[in-house]
């Protein structure tokens, strides 16, 4: 019987099926890069807000004041008589009441000196121009509930850390593509709840949901693909992440176009209904339908995809090999039960978890320098594509390894040198950062391709995941790790993130190559990789 690999020569390893299956899932990867970047627009912070004394709203409405109008006499009086308070966190500590003159409101309490009024923080009685711009205006995110926001990316940083563990194990152990379709549809209704969300709380919940089901979509497609390609076609899950790259490009244009937060989180979301229209085009793996003894449903994929190519299976290809390995459900055990899956399972997870501290840390010091949010957001995000091309051009030249090791290692020298550059010369600090994050995303581009090359079928979907989840977590560290360092020494989180990357540089040497191998079936077949 013929093995997989040489049915899939046969039927085409990336002909006309695979390239429109390929570009149909490469979607998954703009509307996941719009949920992994949103809270950028989601939270903005709101341009002119200001904290209203008790009383004031029918105050206001009996004077017929406008809101400047209010603003002028809540905020102007106490920035005069109190230089330091801006009015946005704290107020005068006095209450207005129907005695109250609307032309000199003050006048009554102040005994001819505002400065002498004491002032009280500020709660839950703000007053924003645009109120429903961003969720910080929506759920009162300011002053001392400013963390929330930073809560919120968290929470789904969270969600992505269980999707990992979840739905990896579910789609072994259930099916690539029906694991997909469900996580497409619970991004969908998750993302329309989040919009009108009545509080907070439900707020952060959904969030957390959407995140659980974003990991899904976002791990399962890149899985499928990879796994109906020929060996010398895998560099696709690379072009997969330009469409992240993409997303990032496009979100500032919907931002820009979009008033309200609501209507960007619907914006964002609503695509990922239209997904589900794959149930009739995109097929179940055959890989994995092999692994789970389905030789009859395999062969029939494969006719088909045979037929698009314009290809023609040979009539003895009656039956396709099937893998020897018991059907079992995936654990992290099987990860590291043989000596080459427990070195390959703990140098992956070191560089998934350094290569997301490393890039979102290098993100946040960068930072949007001033000028205009959605011009600055999408060179930052073009900035990754010469990442991707420079994968593109080196990978089946020279392998794997080389480009992901050194990647590593040249961010690592880059936070470095960047550390110790002088202040007054910011445009280089500023250039050897962006060199760092080319590093470092190349690297994190690399570290998905080849984590789904050193895995078996019967465990890759499991493997990529359960790695990938040290991600999320260097996602929730990284801008604690980054300010609470910087509090000590401006510079001390580099310091931090280059020895982490210089580490993983090495370490990822010790992985075996994976150029032009055919995609291991069994663990027996890992363990052979030298």
């Amino acid at each position: 019987m013929p093995s997989f690999d040489e049915v899939l020569k046969e039927a085409g390893e990336f002909g006309r099926f695979q390239k429109r299956v390929f570009f149909l899932l490469c979607q998954t990867g703009v509307t996941f890069s719009f949920l992994f970047t949103s809270v950028v627009f989601l939270g903005q912070a709101p341009g002119n807000y200001w904290c209203r004394i008790p009383g004031a709203a029918e105050l206001s409405e009996r004077c017929g004041w406008s809101l400047e109008e209010e603003q002028n006499f809540t905020v102007l009086p106490l920035r005069l008589g109190n230089r330091s308070s801006s009015g946005e966190c704290e107020r005068l500590d006095v209450a207005w009441d129907a005695s109250v003159s609307c032309a000199s409101p003050l006048a009554h309490y102040s005994n001819g000196s505002v400065g002498n009024l004491p002032l009280t923080p500020c709660h839950d009685n703000w007053v924003y121009k645009q109120p429903h711009s961003s969720i910080v205006s929506e759920y009162n995110l300011v002053c001392g509930n400013a963390w929330m926001l930073d809560l919120s990316q968290a929470i789904l940083n969270l969600g992505f850390l269980i999707g990992a563990f979840t739905l990896g194990y579910a789609a072994d152990r259930y099916g690539r593509i029906l694991i997909y379709l469900l996580s497409c549809l619970g991004v969908g209704i998750c993302g329309i709840i989040v919009a009108f969300a009545p509080n907070f709380t439900v707020f952060l919940i959904f969030r957390f949901l959407q995140g659980v089901f974003g990991k899904g979509t976002w791990m399962t497609c890149y899985v499928i693909v990879t796994e109906i390609v020929g060996s010398d076609q895998r560099i696709v899950g690379i072009v997969i992440q330009m469409f992240f790259t993409l997303g990032i490009m496009i979100l500032p244009g919907i931002a820009y176009l979009v008033p309200t937060w609501q209507g960007i989180q619907l914006a964002i979301s609503l695509p990922n209904f239209l997904f589900l229209l794959y149930y009739w085009v995109v097929p179940e793996s055959p890989r994995w339908l092999l692994t789970r003894k389905k030789g009859e449903k395999a062969l029939k994929i494969m006719h088909n995809i045979a037929k698009h190519n314009g290809k023609y299976l040979s009539p003895h290809y009656s039956e396709i090999t099937i893998s020897n390995e018991e059907v079992s459900n995936p654990s992290f055990l099987d990860l590291v039960r043989t000596p080459q899956m427990r070195r390959n399972t703990l140098i992956l997870m070191y560089a998934w978890f350094t290569s997301a501290l490393v890039y979102q840390g290098l993100v946040m010091r960068l930072g949007i320098v001033g000028g205009n949010l959605y011009l600055d957001f999408f060179i930052s995000g073009a900035v990754e594509l010469p990442a991707a091309l420079l994968i593109l051009v080196t990978i089946d030249r020279i392998g794997r390894r080389l480009p992901f090791g050194i990647g590593n290692i040249v961010a690592g020298i880059a936070c470095l040198i960047t550390a110790f550059l002088p202040e007054d010369i910011p445009w280089l600090k500023t250039t050897v950062a962006t060199l760092g994050r080319l590093g470092i995303t190349m690297a994190f581009e690399i570290v998905y391709l080849v984590n789904t090359e050193l895995y078996p079928t019967t465990l890759r979907n499991f493997g990529v995941s359960l790695c990938s989840s040290l991600c999320d977590l260097g996602g929730i560290i990284a801008p604690f790790l980054l300010f609470r360092l910087a509090a000590v020494w401006l510079e001390l989180p580099l310091i931090i993130f280059s020895i982490l990357a210089v580490v993983c540089g090495l370490l990822v040497f010790l992985l075996p190559e994976t150029k032009g191998i055919s995609l291991p079936e069994t663990v027996e077949d890992v363990e052979q990789l030298s």
